[in-house]
Parts: C-alpha cells; sequence; structure tokens
C-alpha cells in the first residue's frame, strides 16, 4: 500500500481537500479548450503554493479539485488566489467567449464548497483510537 504522508518542517502528514467552485449565477461558460488551460494554470498555482493536484474535473458551470496541502497552508488564502487568478487568466485569454455570459469582470461566485478528506473512512479512524494500549 502506498503511502501519500508528506513531510516538511517538523510535522509528517497527509491532509486532502476537495474544492468546489461554481461560476457566477451558474452560468455554463467553461468549453474544452478553457478546462485543459485551467488546468495549465491550476498544475502551476498548486506548485507554487507547495501542494498537489491530486484530481481536476469540470463541468460546465463548476470544477471539482482534489489537492494534498502541508499543515502550514492557509486554505482561505490558497483558495482566494485560486479564484483571483484563473478568473484573470481565463478572462484574458478567453476574452470573447466570456464576455458572452459576464458583462463585468467576474467568473467565479464568491462562495465555495471545501470538505477535508483522508484515505480512511471515519468509522475505521474511530475504531484505530480506540484500540490503542492504554497505559496501565
Amino acid at each position: 500500500m502506498k503511502k501519500d504522508w508528506v513531510s516538511k518542517g517538523r510535522s509528517v502528514s497527509d491532509l486532502k481537500a476537495h474544492l468546489v467552485l461554481v461560476t457566477k449565477y451558474r452560468r455554463k461558460v467553461f468549453t474544452l479548450e478553457m478546462m485543459a488551460r485551467l488546468k495549465e494554470i491550476l498544475n502551476d498555482l498548486c506548485q507554487k503554493w507547495d501542494c498537489k493536484l491530486i484530481e481536476f474535473n469540470r463541468e460546465e458551470d463548476h470544477i471539482h479539485l482534489l489537492f494534498q496541502y502541508y499543515p502550514q497552508m492557509e486554505i482561505p488564502k490558497f483558495v482566494n488566489n485560486i479564484k483571483t487568478v484563473t478568473s484573470r487568466r481565463l478572462r484574458s485569454e478567453f476574452t470573447e467567449h466570456v464576455d458572452q455570459f459576464y458583462w463585468k469582470d467576474v467568473l467565479w461566485s464568491s462562495s465555495y464548497f471545501i470538505a477535508s478528506c483522508g484515505g480512511v473512512t471515519i468509522s475505521i479512524l474511530r475504531r484505530y483510537i480506540e484500540n490503542q494500549e492504554t497505559p496501565d
């Protein structure tokens, strides 16, 4: 079984999060070409933030990211950076297409969904902790 643990400083961790970003007004903006470019941008951003993009997928009006990160990461700042950079780049590179959907400089809804996720279920983890040896 492959371990996904990462080490940095004095910590060893395996932190993963599932992030969902939705387009403003749930407009069906994304094309296949835009998604290919978005994946490149996201890979670059993850590298700059010292995290790892594990999985990426999309529909026409939202995207899903699964990424691994270190405990030191400030997730709200990371999400804001993703939204800012991707919006700016996609709007500049696909101006004519995006302008069909928005008259302001927007792309993403102001909200987002994020959930922590791990390699085991809570019940398995709870059982593991419960079965630890208790000192006498």
